[in-house]
């Protein structure tokens, strides 16, 4: 476990540009508090998630993914059965039941799914490498997408669902599913998708709702959130406004800035050139993701790490997409950035099966 080989392959690349955007994150976190005492206690525990992580990252790394491979139905099963206890007991907030009071902290459940359903598919892809790429194939990553997914909708979670629904096709994609069933698949996800709409929560039709429709007199709620989030954006120019000295920010006009908007508030105080300084590093994340399922020496660990490289890619656009008004507000956090202690261990322990999936190689 500790050869000094087996390291030539560690990807000190990828973890550096991990760490970068997690320090930034504190840094960011520290800066959208604005003094507000409520969240004062927001960095102190997001750095402590991350020293949580670290150690979580660490160990993901040591130990060969292979070993995980036979223990990845229990892991389902025992996500599966937090996400039920949720329903019963989660503590609610903005109008959904999604997380589970341990103590001081919140832990969501649902975000551990999103490793979890990452390497129950790819074992099942794996299993099924030489099949036959019919109905059938195609059923069985969809029976294990939907048993993890019916208890996430249920609490409810849109935008989690949507994000798992995107990976599970994501890695059906890379399998080789066949065109045609692409077609297929997209006009259902646009039939679905529409007959769904009647059946959301109100505060859900309400984000899509205001989306297309938007109400320029809105004074709060969702559309008011996202003309802020313009306006910080704005603000900002092409050099910032300089870190600390965000007026949209420090004066408290954005809101959720934290965790939905932080990306915004970075716009605002490093301008331009810092969100694409910020986007490069998280593209490079993606790439260097890429880089490792492309030089797996078998399938498995190749589409964990496709698999995860499309959870940070679409959670990214999707966070970017909400801040610039090209999507629906959806609550999803911008990888490794935003506060959220679930989020940062989920993805921290998806980079230590990532280094985990390079330095184990057999050769």
């Amino acid at each position: 476990m500790f050869k000094r080989e087996i390291w030539r392959n560690f990807d000190f690349w990828l973890f550096g540009a991990v760490i970068f955007l997690i320090i930034f994150g504190l840094i960011m976190i520290r800066s959208t508090i604005a003094g507000n005492i409520e969240l004062a206690g927001y960095v102190n525990r997001q750095a402590t998630f991350a020293g949580i992580g670290l150690g979580v990252m660490v160990f993901a790394t040591l130990i060969d993914y292979r070993y995980w491979r036979s223990f990845s139905k229990i892991f389902y099963t025992i996500v599966f059965l937090f996400l039920l206890v949720i329903l019963v007991a989660g503590t609610t907030s903005f109008g959904a039941q999604r997380w589970l009071e341990v103590g001081l902290v919140n832990i969501q459940p649902a975000e551990l799914a999103k490793i979890v359903l990452i390497l129950v598919l790819s074992d099942y892809f794996a299993k099924n490498f030489n099949k036959e790429k019919n109905i059938k194939w195609i059923a069985g990553g969809l029976i294990l997408l939907v048993g993890i997914v019916v208890p996430i909708v249920l609490q409810p979670n849109l935008s989690t669902t949507i994000l798992l629904a995107v990976i599970w096709f994501s890695m059906l994609w890379i399998s080789g599913l066949p065109p045609k069933y692409i077609l297929y698949m997209g006009a259902a996800g646009v039939v679905l998708g529409a007959a769904a709409f009647p059946f959301l929560e109100p505060y859900q039709q309400e984000r899509i709702t205001t989306f297309l429709f938007p109400d320029p007199n809105a004074r709060y709620g969702n559309t008011y959130n996202i003309e802020q989030a313009l306006i910080t954006i704005g603000s900002g120019g092409l050099w910032g406004q300089g870190y600390g000295h965000g007026t949209q920010v420090q004066l408290r006009f954005l809101k959720v800035r934290t965790t939905d908007y932080i990306f915004s508030a970075i716009a605002e105080e490093f301008g331009f050139i810092g969100t694409v300084v910020l986007i490069g590093v998280l593209a490079f994340v993606i790439i260097r993701c890429i880089r490792a399922a492309r030089n797996s020496t078998d399938y498995y660990g190749a589409m964990i790490a496709y698999g995860f490289s499309t959870l940070i890619f679409f959670q990214t656009i999707v966070n970017i997409g909400v801040n610039l008004k090209l999507i629906p507000v959806t609550g999803q956090t911008l990888p490794f950035i935003s506060y959220g202690g679930s989020s940062l261990l989920s993805l921290m322990l998806g980079i230590g099966l990532i280094e985990s999936v390079l330095i184990h190689q057999k050769k």
